[in-house]
Parts: C-alpha cells; structure tokens; sequence
C-alpha cells in the first residue's frame, strides 16, 4: 500500500480506503456486526488506513463499528465521517434523502456525537454531507476553522452526492480551500471529478480529491452485468436497466487495461483514478474480505501509462463506441442546473 496526504495538511490517507458507509446500512448486501468489524479489521491488516464514515449511516451504527473495530489501533488510522443530516428527529423513508441541517450549532453538536460514537476526541477529516452551496456561509466556514483549533478535527473536507447537487458546491470548495472534496469519480463517469481536478490545478489549490464509486457500482469490478438480479434494497436498484446495458458494452472497449495476472479490471479502474496526483485515497465498496485483498492490492499493481490513459481518454470522448441512450437523462443541481449546463457537462447515474 502506498500513501497520499490531504492537501497541504500532513494528514495522510491509504491510496486505497475504506467506504465505511456498507458496514452502517444493508443497501449493499446484509452482514452482522461481527462480520462487519472483522471486515475493518482485514482492511488495516492489508495496509488500507483510511476509513470514511458518516454519522448518517446507519443512523450512527458505521461510525459505531468503525470505532469498535478500530479502538486500539486508533493512532495507526485516518478517520473521515460527515455531518449534516438530521436523521435524530427524521425518520429514514428507504433511500430517500432526509433533512439537511447545516449550521454552526449542529456541526458542533453532531461533530460531539459522532466523536462519541468513534470512540475517540478527534477525526483526521471532518466533511460536510451534502451540504448546498448556499448553505455554507462564513459562520459555518468560521465554525469548521474553530473545530479545527480546537484539535477535534485535523482537516476539512466537502462531500458530495452528484445525484443531490454538486457542481456549484465543489467549485466552492475548491475556491475556498477545503482540504478535501468527495465526489463519485471513475472511468465511466468522468464529470465531477474531472472538473474539480481542473478547478484545483486552475486555482493553485491544495484541494485533494476523493474518489467513490470507483467501480461505476458494480460494472468496472465486474460484480453486475445485465443479467444480475438486484435486491429489492440494493441502494444500485434505482438504476435502469439501460445503464447497466450500456455500460457492459463500454467495458469490452477498455479490456486493454488488464494484465493477465498483473492487473485486473477492476485494480485498473483503481489506477486510473490514481493516475491523478490530486486523487489523494480512492474508497471502493467492499462487500467481503476477498474484495479488500483484491483491492487493496491495487496501490501496488502496475500503474497506468500514458498512453493506456490517453487511449482511455479518446475512448471516453467517444461513449466508449456506445451510441445507445444509458437512461440517464440529467444531473441535479443545487441551483437550478445553471452550473451544469454552464459547464457544457453530460449527464451521470450519479451515486
């Protein structure tokens, strides 16, 4: 395993992290506590130490587990989690989206719960979940400079569901100096991702990104094919069925990318992200310990060169050679789409 840090702030991160957000919920696939700390545990074991939770997950169980399972190794780990949801007095209606709450009170507050919860007095990287641009004023930008003078927080950090709104709320990121923006990036779905890398090399920044999703949920890894049967709770199900259709046949024009017994597919789609110097930790969905192994081992496989990611690049300018419509019609924004039809951006299946 090799290792990044997040912008200028010393705090380092496994190329290869932990999504922390399947041992809080069962949107991708059930497994008992016990399993789901041994899963943490595997994780540090492969050399994986950074862990993003959020205390929405699970309604508090993820960062519950992430601190049980990492109690006495607490000084050899990074941990991440997110605020700004109210799930404490809103109750969870499927996968639906609850109520915001971004103020300089409830960061604080849910900041001390979430602590509580980890088991520990600080986090490496606070984030805020979701939260719209237009929310993040200068009180709760002055708020997150006090936590961080506080010593409970290391570094700032802005999350963001591209299927929510984000475009607007990355830029300010970026131009603001969070220390880290989290968005779904991979080879597929280039959009966000690639604008924020641009937005950071045009500002200067020492903004590191943070890619999840990394697998197109399931297509680069190659756990879903058009065939694959989702459960009826699989946080994937609410794609359509042409998306999947679609993206099987983009991943036949990027069968280049593997190495028999070097790289896999998906360890390639892994290294693509980390091609950028600005991706500082890239969080798979690990659904079992296999899965880590797997992956983790992709901060040590052959990185891509550079004409395997130009190739790459030609290829995504061209949808892969895949003139069929995936189904997915729009990005959201929070302001209306100004900032994404601005930006000329095509759209995403989002989170």
């Amino acid at each position: 395993m090799h290792y990044r840090t997040l912008g200028d702030t010393g705090v380092e991160v496994s190329e290869v992290g932990f999504g922390a957000w399947v041992v809080g919920t069962d949107w991708w696939g059930d497994r008992s506590e016990e399993q789901a700390i041994e899963m943490v545990r595997h994780a540090v074991d492969q050399g994986i130490t950074f862990f993003d939770t959020g205390d929405v997950y699970g309604h508090g169980a993820s960062e519950e587990i992430i601190g049980e399972a990492l109690a006495d190794r607490r000084e050899e780990v990074t941990i991440g989690t997110k605020v700004g949801y109210d799930f404490y007095n809103n109750p969870q209606a499927g996968h639906g989206e609850l109520p915001k709450e971004v103020t300089p009170e409830w960061i604080e507050t849910a900041l001390d719960r979430s602590l509580d919860r980890l088991d520990t007095d600080y986090v490496d990287l606070l984030q805020l979940h979701n939260a719209n641009v237009d929310e993040v004023d200068r009180d709760v930008r002055e708020k997150l400079d006090e936590l961080v003078e506080s010593g409970r927080v290391d570094s700032i950090g802005w999350a963001l569901g591209p299927s929510i709104g984000w475009l607007a709320e990355g830029e300010a990121a970026v131009e603001q100096g969070f220390d880290a923006v989290q968005t779904v990036f991979n080879l597929f779905e280039q959009g966000p991702g690639t604008h924020f890398l641009d937005a950071v090399e045009r500002e200067g920044a020492d903004t590191s990104v943070l890619a999840r999703v990394p697998h197109s949920s399931g297509l680069l890894n190659e756990q879903v094919t058009p065939d694959t049967e989702l459960g009826e709770g699989d946080h994937r199900s609410h794609r359509p069925q042409e998306w999947y259709e679609t993206g099987w046949d983009k991943l036949e024009a990027i069968r280049f990318l593997e190495k028999d017994g070097e790289r896999t597919m998906a360890q390639a789609a892994i290294r693509w992200l980390l091609y950028h110097d600005a991706v500082a930790s890239v969080t798979p969905t690990f659904r079992t310990t296999d899965d880590i192994d797997a992956w983790a081992a992709a901060s040590d496989v052959a990185p891509l060169s550079d004409d395997e990611y130009e190739r790459v690049q030609e290829l995504h300018a061209e949808n892969f050679g895949v003139a069929r419509d995936d189904g997915m019609d729009s990005y959201r924004s929070s302001v209306g789409g100004r900032d994404v039809e601005q930006a000329g951006l095509q759209p995403s299946a989002g989170d």
